[in-house]
């Protein structure tokens, strides 16, 4: 994977699908969600390359991407994201963020609308997490620095998959190759990561100033960012569009790939 080094000294992954057969095609950027990296986009990238450049981030500490001394927070991977859009040339961008990429999504289009050409939030919040569930997180991270995911593993994939994905045959390849992406990452780069989404602050109140064409889209059996989470977003941002994708949870992209692809097609053609 080509590599990008910030002003802050961190090293990032990315993938780039280049332009498909013209160089003026718009650019879709993805941002996955905690414990995954790029990848968790894979179907959507294969499905949307031969019309869009595809572009997708491991963040700080995930993925491919190696520990950074700080940065974490979701404020400086915003200037991640501003970032590699300066080093790819790419003008403004349809960003698709899920979970925590929803959180720098919306701050993207919140602070730095002339970045973008859309807006699609996939099973997000923008309320911040409440305390008790920045508890857990912080436990899970401690647990996972010390001894690694396997204590965990059940926790963590309860609130990462729906309870349809978790109870079929289609969930374990999806399974193993999490878990093994897990396993070979750092786990302080996960620590902090970790942490970074628990101390969150909302973003709620800033989501008025969004005019960007907005999808939220959300797994009808997500308990890590239920539906009522995705209906606030649509609510305070004028104009969005709500969807839910039945039999989902918080990982949709990979648990419903066909029905997210069908979704962001349709949306992306119009905005």
């Amino acid at each position: 994977m080509p590599l990008l080094t910030t002003s802050g000294a961190a090293t990032l992954a990315y993938t780039d699908t280049g332009p498909p057969g013209r160089p003026d095609a718009p650019t879709v950027v993805f941002g996955h969600g905690l414990l995954f990296g790029g990848w968790m986009f894979r179907p959507q990238t294969a499905a949307l390359s031969a019309e869009y450049r595809c572009v997708s981030l491991d963040w700080r500490g995930q993925g491919d991407s190696p520990p950074a001394p700080g940065g974490y927070d979701m404020d400086t991977l915003t200037a991640d994201v501003r970032a590699l859009l300066d080093a790819l040339g790419t003008g403004p961008v349809h960003f698709v963020g899920l979970s925590m990429g929803g959180f720098v999504g919306m701050r993207l289009a919140a602070r730095h609308p002339e970045r973008l050409r859309s807006l699609s939030l996939l099973a997000t919040t923008a309320d911040g997490l409440t305390p008790v569930r920045a508890r857990r997180f912080r436990q899970l991270a401690l647990i996972h620095r010390l001894v690694g995911i396997g204590p965990v593993r059940g926790r963590a994939a309860a609130m990462a998959f729906g309870a349809s994905f978790l109870g079929s045959t289609e969930s374990g390849p999806v399974l193993a190759e999490w878990e093994r992406r897990l396993r070979r990452s750092d786990r302080a780069g996960i620590a902090d990561a970790v942490r970074g989404v628990a101390g969150h602050p909302p973003i709620a109140a800033e989501l008025g100033r969004v005019t960007l064409p907005t999808l939220v889209l959300v797994g009808e059996e997500d308990t890590s960012t239920p539906p009522p989470d995705a209906a606030r977003i649509a609510a305070r941002i004028p104009g969005a569009r709500l969807e839910r994708i039945p039999r989902a949870g918080h990982t949709l992209t990979l648990e419903r790939p066909e029905a997210v692809t069908s979704a962001l097609r349709a949306f992306l053609a119009t905005a």
